[in-house]
């Protein structure tokens, strides 16, 4: 086989996709094209434009084939999205948004038959979160389509199959709170069977397994000229974890930043998770449960810079004294429906008078008090690696290094999903170490008690502890 020196990473998030090729012998990204994802509104319901992002994916890989070229394709995309497929293979419904919220009767009947969270490890989760919900829904309210059914794929892997033709299924993908997976027994839970889809799931296969070359047409459309393996592909916060789980000794943690802020703790267990707190059990690339909790930070910073306008790090690192001295404080949530403290409503404490560098100092602070809740929850232990976008936000990392009392590293790049998907195909290209970061200068102690108070005082009224500032 030809040794792997480029590999094209095709890596679909929630809120933007991205085809770029990384050097398998640094770990770098040498080239790239990005479109943002878009949601179509229906009929019959908000989902995905799949057609844009394929013609996006072939013109992608086509230009970038020509520079600076690649030797293998791998595949990550979001959690919480299945497709369905006829026997044609084709849609046979469209894939669904998994944020859309469905009715309450819908929701109320699935309650009923969704397995217990001893079983799956799989909080109950608003609107599709949970893939399970997902096809419930499809076939309850579009029992005519859902009639043509023939294979289930999850979100990467139908990518594969578009590339190559092969249907597979995939643990990363199914063990992401699905409510379709038993981690710890390592097959599918109860519910495949109460659902009646055993017979539609595609086989499952390793993340590491080269499913096939790209299809001769696929290939002439691309210009490919020689074969190219495609692989099985993985879900995006594992990607994020694969290359530590490769190349580091547990007990440690994993931070992996996007449209969520997903926390892993390698070498931790699933005995004291909660379903309340959004805490679950994802399922690494070699099928192995770990302890986890999310929410979702970067939605939280996108709608946040849409009200403060742009974060300057060295003004808003200065503004931290201030903001530390005076209480001031964020409380969650600002995108609800997921994280540690769902039911709670976004309010500012103590912001009359602050300029918006002050409430980016706060916000910062507020992501890192987040992400270490997360942390506590899931029993996280040794050094916390951060990778994603807010790897490069040195606010809300001196904030996080002074509140774990721990090291903290930041890992180089943009994303870990496109690395850790490249892996799958060159498995020796691990990434470059991360920085170690130093704490604030500050101490943040007495300001996370008060912020954990207001919190508790803010659940237990239904009001602001203080008048909430607007942020506009």
């Amino acid at each position: 086989m030809t040794e792997c020196r480029r590999v094209a990473v095709l890596d679909i998030g929630k809120t933007n996709a991205k085809v770029v090729v990384l050097d398998c012998t640094t770990g770098e990204e040498i080239g790239g094209k990005r479109i943002g994802n878009r949601v179509s509104a229906g009929p019959p319901y908000p989902h995905y434009d799949i057609e844009a992002l394929w013609s996006f994916t072939l013109s992608a890989l086509a230009d970038l084939l020509q520079e600076p070229g690649y030797d293998a394709i791998s595949i990550t995309t979001h959690g919480a999205s299945a497709v369905l497929l006829d026997g044609e293979g084709e849609l046979a419904l469209p894939v669904l948004d998994y944020e859309h919220h469905y009715s309450q009767d819908v929701e109320e009947a699935y309650q009923v038959l969704r397995p217990p969270f001893s079983e799956t490890f799989s909080p109950s989760l608003s609107g599709g979160l949970n893939i399970g919900a997902q096809i419930f829904y499809q076939k309850t309210v579009f029992p005519e389509e859902f009639a043509r059914v023939r294979i289930i794929l999850t979100y990467p892997q139908y990518w594969a199959y578009r590339l190559t033709g092969v249907a597979a299924n995939e643990v990363t993908s199914l063990g992401c709170h699905t409510d379709l997976w038993n981690p710890r027994e390592n097959r599918y839970s109860s519910l495949i069977d109460t659902l009646g889809i055993r017979g539609m799931m595609a086989p499952v296969r390793s993340a590491f397994d080269a499913l096939g070359p790209v299809l001769p047409e696929i290939a002439s459309r691309i210009g490919l000229t020689k074969p190219v393996p495609v692989h099985c592909g993985i879900h995006d916060s594992n990607a994020s974890l694969l290359a530590h789980v490769m190349g580091r000794q547990p007990p440690f943690s994993v931070v992996s930043t996007g449209t969520w802020v997903v926390n892993f703790a390698v070498g931790g267990n699933l005995d004291h998770l909660d379903p309340a707190r959004d805490t679950l059990a994802n399922v690494d690339a070699y099928s192995r449960p770990v302890p986890s909790a999310r929410f979702m930070g970067g939605r939280e910073f996108e709608l946040l810079a849409a009200e403060l306008g742009p974060l300057s790090i060295e003004e808003a690192l200065g503004s931290v004294p201030a903001v530390v001295e005076r209480h001031m404080m964020l409380l969650p949530n600002i995108a609800e429906g997921s994280g540690p403290f769902q039911g709670q409503h976004c309010t500012w404490l103590n912001a009359a008078g602050a300029d918006a560098q002050q409430r980016w100092a706060t916000a910062c602070l507020y992501l890192a008090l987040m992400t270490e809740t997360c942390l506590d929850l899931v029993g996280a232990k040794g050094p916390t690696l951060v990778e994603g976008p807010f790897s490069s936000n040195t606010v809300y990392l001196k904030a996080l290094r002074s509140l774990l009392g721990r090291p903290v590293l930041a890992l180089p790049g943009s994303t870990g999903t496109a690395q850790g998907a490249a892996l799958l195909a060159a498995p020796h290209a691990l990434p470059q170490a991360g920085t170690q970061i130093d704490g604030l200068a500050q101490d943040v102690s007495a300001y996370r008690r008060a912020w954990h108070d207001a919190i508790r005082a803010n659940g237990k009224t239904g009001e602001p502890t203080l008048s909430p500032v607007p942020m506009s």
